[in-house]
């Protein structure tokens, strides 16, 4: 079986959607796409993190009970996806009956292994981050993602033998067994492992708004050893809600994408519970950066929030996912703006894409009346087309998906210019009608071959415009066979007229 499984971080529900949640979201829609429309069984995990500190206190200031603060906030997610035409496999919530079983499971397997203790715990922990901290990862006494003060905690807890495994991953790390992208993760990663590394407290005693263990109803489960189990519970893989699971198939996780201050969860500590329970490790984990908007740290006080909702009033929603897509390198920090967003959709998507598009089908409706005689595709096209899906494939596999839509792009501006090169309305004027539709036919193949791969970023919009070549049934079959096979084909030469598609923002 052909299966690609991959995963976001689930979302903490202290607030509703913003970008980051929309970058992370839209890059693995992009992935799951892509993957599914070559022919793999796919499952795309997403959802909300829902216990914590945090949350108790943020259902407490809209005056709700946690579960009801919870089901509101996770609606919203679930709205935001649905918008932007994220199709997730599964939207899990960590207050789900079969998820709690889950992690309940997992804890107690983990426990009968003696790989977890009763000891005492004293030490800092950040409520924003919900992450117990050393010394050294603090700068002036402040954690360095809230400018806080993390609280000093001592009490009775369950530890988890984290540096048991600590050698084993290390080498798993090291040989790419669990590869983690980019290279300086990987290696900021591997310098930690070889410091000493202590085993780490999974229970809280006072916290209500959690999970209890089940081994001891007085504890219950840190929120982090709870979210990562959201992986397993995700596709059911104890088989706890359909018994047995019929998703189960697709573990090992392909990919897990996450932001870079969650790496250490996700390739030490999550690795380190499934070596414990005996089950595969995930195979990649993609660790993206951080962003500023305008320049400047994104955050409520500064009032320069940005939701989704106002980038697809802006813009739509396809443009909106290809914009968050190509606006920085994937595993670097980067910086979102407005103004740069609207010259680089003026430019890439209204001149370039659209304007081809439009010019096209308007000459074959003014010069054949929407019915064209499909030439042999032009050899220079063929080679332009070739050079563009090998890049294109190259991206997809190496994750350079900020390149992807400029890749595509090259396709369209090399059109235009194939336009001005042509002159399609001298050779009507001229009545040179078979050169003028070899011309024509040469342009079709260009937009053909770029809508297809534009369908995993902008879904809607390419298959709007495969309509008006009549063949959007076969869409997954011509996708596999271009991005295969480098081939294109056009089989029906009634083509339909479009209005425009992406409109110029002022």
């Amino acid at each position: 079986m052909k299966k690609f499984y991959l995963t976001t971080p689930i979302y903490y529900v202290n607030d509703e959607p913003h970008i980051g949640h929309t970058y992370t979201t839209t890059i693995a829609d992009v992935i799951h796409r892509y993957y599914k429309s070559l022919g793999y069984e796919t499952f795309f995990l997403t959802g909300t993190d829902e216990h914590g500190t945090k949350i108790n206190e943020a259902a407490k200031k809209n005056s709700l009970n946690p579960k009801q603060y919870c089901d509101m906030i996770a609606e919203k997610f679930k709205l935001t996806w649905q918008q932007l035409g994220i199709k997730y496999s599964n939207f899990i919530r960590t207050t789900d009956e079969y998820h709690k079983d889950t992690v309940q499971l997992v804890l107690q397997k983990i426990y009968d292994k003696k790989d977890i203790y009763k000891s005492n715990y004293e030490g800092l922990y950040c409520i924003n981050c919900e992450k117990f901290m050393s010394e050294e990862e603090l700068v002036d006494g402040l954690c360095i993602y809230h400018n806080t003060k993390p609280l000093f905690y001592k009490e009775e807890n369950y530890f988890f033998r984290l540096s048991k495994y600590k050698d084993i991953i290390f080498e798993k790390i090291k040989n790419d067994e669990i590869q983690i992208i980019p290279d300086t993760r990987k290696n900021e990663i591997l310098g930690k492992l070889q410091l000493p590394l202590e085993d780490i407290s999974i229970s809280r005693k006072n916290l209500k708004w959690a999970i209890s263990l089940p081994f001891d109803n007085e504890q219950t489960v840190y929120v982090w050893i709870d979210a990562l189990i959201n992986y397993l519970s995700g596709i059911d893989f104890f088989d706890i809600k359909f018994k047995p699971s019929i998703y189960k198939k697709f573990w090992p996780c392909d990919l897990h994408l996450i932001g870079k201050d969650i790496l250490w969860f996700h390739s030490v500590i999550w690795p380190a519970i499934l070596l414990s329970l005996e089950i595969d490790l995930p195979k990649k984990i993609l660790a993206h950066g951080f962003f500023t908007v305008e320049g400047k740290k994104m955050s409520k006080t500064l009032c320069n929030v940005i939701r989704p909702k106002q980038l697809i009033e802006l813009f739509g929603v396809d443009a909106t996912r290809m914009l968050i897509l190509s606006t920085f390198p994937l595993g670097t920090d980067g910086n979102f703006s407005l103004s740069e967003m609207k010259e680089k959709y003026n430019q890439d998507l209204a001149d370039n894409y659209g304007n081809l598009v439009l010019r096209t089908f308007s000459m074959i409706q003014k010069y054949f009346y929407n019915d064209i005689k499909i030439k042999k595709i032009s050899y220079k096209i063929k080679e332009k087309i070739l050079e563009c899906v090998k890049n294109y494939k190259f991206q997809f596999e190496n994750f350079e998906l900020h390149k992807l839509s400029e890749t595509i792009l090259s396709l369209t501006s090399f059109a235009n210019k194939y336009i001005q090169q042509k002159t399609p309305w001298i050779l009507a004027k001229e009545k040179k009608v078979e050169e003028l539709n070899q011309v024509l036919s040469d342009l079709l193949f260009c937009i053909k071959s770029a809508t297809l791969l534009f369908y995993p970023i902008m879904p809607n919009v390419s298959l709007e415009v495969l309509k008006s070549f009549g063949e959007t049934n076969n869409f997954e079959k011509e996708f596999v066979s271009l991005i295969e096979n480098y081939e294109v084909n056009i089989t029906k030469e009634k083509i339909s007229s479009l209005d425009i598609l992406f409109k110029k923002l002022q």
